[in-house]
């Protein structure tokens, strides 16, 4: 049965270790998956993903940054995310659209309503199932996000203000759509973070059938 998943937060909030530990369970289960990200879950993506996060990415455009977002999923979609769903597979994915809401948005201060039309565009009328924010304090997220990987990205230089206006971002997106979302504080034990996302997957997977 298909299910479509997405992991969201800010920096170094675990959203990609919590996927992959997601999708080895769901694997033992016998769930068919697929394990994917925004941007780069396509070939063109990881080109796209260079631009917008390499070591070499040179300063952008709020509006630049955006297209190429939307570019990214356009593609993601076409290429992975819908042929998936169609063929009955879970698939989890670091990222989608809430991010760009948040980023591109509620960070970056471009005209919340132009974005979303353009983002709706982009995802053709598909939306997540489920989505975990998984969420804490900036200032740790940051601190753990740059020990892993030494190298900051561009968001991960970008100042604390535009972190928390991330954060503001998602618990608005939240707030909005409680049906879809489940809050999840990141700082808690990793295993109890990973048991309160199984047991939630589990039923979704379970009144889908």
């Amino acid at each position: 049965m298909s299910l479509f998943v997405t992991f969201e937060g800010v920096e170094g909030s675990g959203k990609s270790s919590h996927l992959r530990e997601l999708a080895a369970h769901l694997r033992r289960a016998g769930c068919d998956v697929v394990e994917t990200r925004e941007p780069g879950g396509t070939p063109a993506g990881a080109a796209i993903r260079k631009l917008l996060l390499g070591p070499e990415a040179v300063p952008l455009a709020p509006l630049t940054e955006l297209f190429l977002y939307c570019a990214d999923r356009t593609q993601h979609l076409t290429e992975v995310v819908r042929p998936a769903l169609a063929a009955g597979q879970v698939v989890l994915c670091d990222r989608f659209s809430d991010s760009t809401i948040a980023y591109q948005g509620y960070a970056r201060g471009l005209d919340l309503a132009a974005l979303r039309a353009l983002d709706a565009r982009a995802r053709d009328g598909l939306a997540p199932d489920l989505t975990f924010l998984l969420d804490c304090p900036v200032a740790a997220g940051l601190a753990r996000a740059r020990q892993r990987t030494g190298v900051a990205d561009r968001f991960e230089r970008e100042a604390v203000e535009f972190h928390e206006r991330v954060r503001a971002g998602f618990h608005a997106l939240a707030a909005a759509e409680p049906a879809r979302f489940r809050v999840l504080d990141s700082t808690a034990p990793f295993a109890e973070v990973h048991a309160q996302i199984v047991a939630e997957t589990e039923q979704r997977l379970r009144s889908a059938a």
